[in-house]
């Protein structure tokens, strides 16, 4: 079960955090896998550590806010693997902590760049190659935060906005793409212990800590926990699933 031997994943944002974690499970799963963030050198660390497990793994630099280098991912990750069975669009950005009245529009455009324009653009890149490939899995990361239906959260704005665009374009690319054997789901992170928590955690002491009081399990996650729903996801157990959302939240939806 949850076997991906030889199929080919694309993780964005997977030089640290979750998408660090997703990388690596997916290979320990059998895949081979494509890691790229901004990073190069954070990547290459992610893909040297695939590679000893046994599997193949590629690591490509890309701004998912530039769209010729989304485009040059996309023709990277053909080249060397000749496919792409699953994407996993983890890559997000949270610039600030701030009300409403102290947001700029310069903030809202990279938000929205980096969090719906460029995985939109990757995913309807990959969906129809995809498709002419025997179908596949596309998983956008949102946040449990927004569930359940979309609420907000004070002080994230563009954050919260961005992601619940992505969330319901989730839903969009299922029913469009879902005729081409392409699955498209939403995975929620709840609060783990990312790098992105500790930014935050130094603007504001306590934040990790009454983020996690939020949750039934009364505490914060660590990255490996995220594994098994995204390997789920990717799989073909999960074949008759799409166009969901699966928390991982310890109970905060």
């Amino acid at each position: 079960m949850f076997d991906l031997t030889d199929k080919v994943a694309l993780v964005t944002g997977a030089g640290r955090g979750l998408g660090k974690a997703m990388a690596l499970g997916l290979g320990r799963a059998g895949a081979n896998v494509v890691v790229t963030s901004r990073t190069l050198s954070a990547c290459q660390a992610v893909a040297d550590e695939i590679q000893r497990s046994g599997r193949q793994a590629h690591a490509v630099a890309c701004d998912l806010g530039r769209g010729t280098e989304v485009v040059q991912l996309v023709a990277d990750t053909y080249e060397r693997f000749g496919r792409c069975d699953v994407l996993v669009n983890n890559a997000g950005v949270n610039l600030s902590f701030l009300p409403l009245f102290e947001t700029s529009g310069a903030m809202f455009d990279e938000a929205f760049a980096v969090n719906v324009k460029g995985p939109t653009q990757l995913a309807q890149l990959v969906a129809r190659r995809m498709g002419e490939g025997g179908g596949g899995s596309i998983i956008n990361v949102i946040t449990a935060g927004i569930l359940p239906g979309v609420r907000g959260i004070a002080n994230l704005g563009p954050y919260c906005a961005s992601k619940a665009a992505l969330h319901m374009l989730t839903r969009v690319m299922a029913e469009e793409w879902g005729p081409l054997g392409v699955r498209v789901n939403a995975l929620a992170p709840g609060t783990f212990v990312t790098d992105m928590m500790a930014e935050l955690e130094s603007t504001i002491p306590g934040f990790i800590q009454h983020a996690a009081e939020q949750a039934i399990q009364k505490r914060a996650a660590y990255p490996d926990e995220i594994i098994g729903a995204v390997v789920f996801l990717a799989s073909s157990e999960s074949s008759y699933v799409t166009a969901q959302t699966l928390a991982v939240c310890g109970g905060v939806c």
